[in-house]
């Protein structure tokens, strides 16, 4: 390492040497001293370099490294390459700037967490922060030194894939999520602590995009990308995310890659973001295609002009976004050289804080390194997979499952797959430490006891040659787990569905096995809700196990045969049909609202207008009840806090954790408010029989809204609060606020 330090030391210029070696000024006096210094000695075209982002490694990127062409490479994930090219940065260029090496590390590295959409049904930030700041230790021992993650884009159309990146229908509990993923990727301290830089995306509103087609147009309201599209954003700021990614879509007839209003009024001027913006891959080129820019120039020109630092890959897909058009507007005057040099401070800025000038390589030696146990890290990927399994129906206490059955058939085609436990966006998994749902029960069961395993099918096709041996196995077991679902290229980016049903010929797969008469549990394995109405209807017990990642069958098992009690509570409501979409829990009351003796109200003359499953719904195996809600005070002031509390008692035969959460409701306000709010939720871990009083507090700002004006205030008026285990069921009472 003092080898390396020393290289490092003989290519850096004299007036960055001082810098490091010796500042006695408090850090941020620190840092801009020596971000001054060093954007004065460089060049507009070494400036220009560090905002672009080059795609994997190839002669030609290496050429333009070495000119001072790059700030920045994604998509390499190999520690001797990531050197190399970092070698060549630190000591083969003028400047010796290092560079920041970026990949989607959406829910591990080489460890595999679930998947972000089952995180949160697990509603336990801190365990999640746990799980990021295994990945950032992971990347960073491997050379990156920058996640793009997390998604925070609230979703309220399961038709777009993406929504298996993200949080979930809600801004409270997406923003508690957001939080809890930049501190675990980033550390107390990013320079010492082994921290990566978080990247929040994909900002703003990519979630809203029109009939849940990716990359489509987004259309929405200020007050509704104020109040629901930009709160997990900003909660993400406030935990200090060092980087926003912007994002591919149109939003309200601007695309968000030149988007000034949100990425400079919004991002800088009003939260006072001092990161760095990165493009979506080549969404800055894509300006054109939105028919905003009539050339390369006017696209470059459109995004730096927007606030939007870094070009992902304008080079190398669309041809010289950023370099060298940037040069050509500055030098004929069109842009300032100013509006360059600052989006340059930022992206050193970065840099500065993640350490990587005194410390560009990935060396073992380092103090920070990964020293957790695999062992250790599976501790952890278990238990988040196990709190984001979530119980849709156990209809006469049909789960947990014997272990001493005499038989079991483990039915599904995906139920023997490790690679589809893992979901969309691996980074580098191992798939060794995969278990599958067959592993998981055959290590779970009694010795005695037969475990069949069965395919029946495949998970898209219209092949039924498999039915025949998979009923056999039904009719001879005492029990059924049927693992059935979507395949992990079914979510994620680019994989909109148009049909949320079950692919390819599961759905008769299940009513074949149903039909033998053998008790059946269905275990689902998917990225998004879907429309199981069938499913919910004739099937005894049904489990949402998501894609769980390296501890899938573990996890599973320990719920199957109730090791492990299910706590997880939907994060996104599960529509009973595509027709019902856009469907969530915190919709506005209309003027005429639903009411089933009244036929002209809201609703469908075909459907139901109810959800399949609620927002915040989940089983266990035991059962809660909440009582004795009290408001202290009952009527409050303007600015107050108002506390409220409840007792939860476990009122069954084992322990449980519930998850207690917390709606308001405006009654009357100057525009039209959501009938519930998520403002807090509690995990609660009781013994049967056990009582425990909650509290929560309702800050000012949990009560305050956008007006007519778009200001946000706070009114006077009657509110409610309920107090539940989802967002249909609680118990309720007033308060009023006076001035």
């Amino acid at each position: 390492m003092k080898q390396v330090r020393k290289r490092f030391a003989t290519v850096l210029p004299f007036f960055l040497m001082i810098l490091l070696q010796a500042p006695a000024l408090p850090q941020s006096s620190a840092e801009e001293k020596f971000l001054d210094s060093l954007i004065s000695g460089m060049t507009l075209p070494e400036k220009i370099g560090q905002l672009v982002q080059w795609n994997g490694s190839n002669p030609d990127g290496e050429k333009l490294l070495r000119d001072g062409g790059i700030g920045s490479f994604l998509n390499i994930r190999n520690r001797e390459e990531i050197n190399r090219l970092q070698k060549i940065a630190v000591e083969e260029t003028r400047l010796g700037i290092p560079l920041i090496i970026g990949n989607d590390v959406i829910h591990g590295y080489q460890t595999t967490f679930p998947i972000p959409l089952a995180t949160a049904a697990s509603w336990n930030p801190e365990l999640l922060k746990k799980a990021c700041r295994i990945a950032a230790y992971e990347a960073a021992e491997n050379g990156t030194r920058w996640t793009f993650a997390p998604m925070v884009d609230i979703a309220r159309d399961p038709r777009w894939g993406r929504i298996a990146e993200g949080f979930g229908e809600d801004p409270f509990l997406g923003g508690r999520m957001a939080e809890a993923s930049v501190e675990g990727f980033q550390g107390g301290n990013m320079t010492s602590e082994g921290g990566i830089a978080a990247c929040t995306k994909h900002y703003v509103a990519y979630g809203a995009a029109i009939a849940g087609k990716d990359y489509n147009t987004v259309d929405i309201s200020e007050r509704t990308l104020r109040e629901v599209y930009l709160p997990p954003f900003h909660a993400a700021v406030n935990a200090g995310a060092a980087t926003m990614m912007s994002a591919f879509n149109d939003l309200n007839g601007v695309p968000a890659s030149c988007n000034y209003f949100t990425l400079t009024q919004i991002l800088r001027n009003e939260w006072g973001f001092e990161g760095f913006v990165v493009s979506d891959y080549n969404s800055i080129g894509e300006l054109i295609h939105h028919r905003v820019a009539g050339d390369k120039a006017q696209a470059a020109l459109e995004a730096i002009r927007a606030g939007v630092d870094m070009d992902m890959v304008g080079d190398t897909l669309a041809g010289n976004i950023y370099s060298p058009n940037l040069e050509t507007l500055v030098r004929p005057g069109r842009i300032s050289e100013e509006i360059i040099n600052e989006a340059v401070r930022r992206v050193l800025r970065i840099k500065y804080r993640l350490g990587l000038f005194r410390h560009p390589y990935s060396i073992a030696e380092y103090a920070w390194n990964d020293t957790l146990p695999d062992a250790e890290k599976q501790k952890v990927a278990l238990q988040l997979a196990r709190e984001s399994i979530v119980l849709l129906k156990n209809e006469n206490s049909l789960l947990p499952l014997r272990r001493d059955v005499k038989s079991i058939a483990v039915i599904g085609p995906l139920a023997d797959n490790r690679d589809e436990m893992l979901g969309t966006w691996t980074c580098e998994p191992i798939i060794a430490n995969v278990v599958t749902i067959l592993e998981g029960i055959r290590g779970r069961v009694s010795p005695g006891t037969k475990v069949e395993y069965a395919k029946g099918c495949g998970i898209t096709g219209e092949d039924t040659s498999g039915f025949d041996q998979a009923v056999r196995a039904a009719r001879e077991a005492d029990a059924v787990v049927l693992v059935v679902g979507e395949s992990k290229s079914m979510s994620g980016e680019a994989a909109s569905r148009a049909s949320l049903d079950l692919p390819g010929v599961q759905q008769q797969l299940v009513e074949r096995i149903h039909a033998t008469g053998t008790p059946v549990v269905v275990v689902l394995i998917n990225g998004r809700p879907l429309t199981i109405g069938r499913i919910a209807e004739n099937i005894p017990a049904v489990v949402d196990a998501w894609f769980l990642g390296d501890q899938a069958g573990n996890a599973a098992a320990d719920v199957l045969f109730g090791d492990y009690n299910p706590s997880g509570k939907l994060p996104v409501t599960f529509p009973r049909s595509v027709g019902q979409i856009p469907i969530y829990y915190s919709y506005k009351s209309t003027g005429r609202p639903f009411d089933p003796h009244n036929k002209f109200t809201t609703k469908y003359i075909d459907a139901p207008v109810t959800p399949l499953y609620p927002f915040g719904y989940g089983l266990s195996y035991t059962r809660f009840v909440c009582s004795n809600l009290k408001i202290n005070p009952p009527q409050a002031r303007l600015g107050e806090n108002i506390m409220v509390s409840v007792d939860v008692t476990n009122s069954g035969k084992i322990a449980g954790l519930e998850i207690v959460q917390l709606y308001l409701c405006d009654r009357v306000a100057s525009v039209t408010r959501p009938v519930k709010e998520l403002k807090g939720f509690r995990k609660v871990d009781l013994k049967p029989g056990e009582t425990r009083r909650i509290e929560f507090t309702i800050s000012p700002e949990m009560l305050s809204f956008y007006d007519i004006n778009m200001r946000k205030i706070t009114e006077p008026g009657l509110f409610d609060v309920m107090v539940g285990g989802n967002s249909e069921e609680g118990i309720s009472a007033p308060f009023e606020l006076v001035e």
